[in-house]
């Protein structure tokens, strides 16, 4: 496990940026202590430095995992988020889209949003922004793309596509065998 490189940083970051904007500092400044991100076989997690520290004691081949995987990083050097991040990313999301109860098992079973199953939609939403997925119970679901503005979409077709599905907590049961 070692520090991410200035330029694993950045990817990473402007990643994070796309769903919660400059809220990355309440990521790893915390009221509770200390918290880092930590590269590990491609993946990314985040921890507190308390946890850190005791993570040390492990060899690093013997290390499967500490803390919240974040994403991991793809041959090509992109940096793709992993579902487990969406506790992260919920509380402070810029962009929400609430999808109607119809449509919440549709959406976890890995398809994209309609508009005809979109229940609510953060104002001033702009194309290809990211956004977190809720329930109308305000329960998060996972987390796309915005294929519309918050203007397009009042006067599109019904079954136009109004969020490109990135990552849902279906992923947990379809994904269980190579998730970790």
């Amino acid at each position: 496990m070692r520090p991410l490189t200035d330029e694993e940083t950045k990817t990473m970051f402007e990643k994070l940026s796309k769903y919660i904007g400059e809220n990355i500092k309440l990521l790893v400044d915390r009221p509770d202590g200390g918290y880092c991100f930590r590269l590990h076989n491609d993946r990314v997690y985040y921890m507190s430095e308390k946890i850190l520290k005791l993570a040390t004691n492990v060899a690093r081949d013997k290390l499967v995992s500490v803390g919240t995987c974040f994403g991991k990083f793809t041959k090509t050097g992109k940096f793709r988020l992993h579902i487990t991040a969406l506790d992260f990313l919920a509380p402070y999301a810029k962009f929400k889209v609430w999808v109607k109860p119809g449509t919440e098992q549709s959406f976890l079973y890995g398809n994209h949003v309609l508009k005809s199953g979109l229940g609510r939609i953060t104002e001033n939403t702009a194309q290809y922004q990211g956004v977190v997925v809720y329930s109308m119970a305000d329960v998060p679901l996972g987390f796309g793309v915005a294929a519309k503005t918050t203007q397009e979409c009042r006067r599109m077709d019904p079954m136009a596509i109004v969020v490109f599905h990135q990552a849902d907590v279906g992923e947990f049961i379809r994904n269980e065998d190579t998730l970790t």
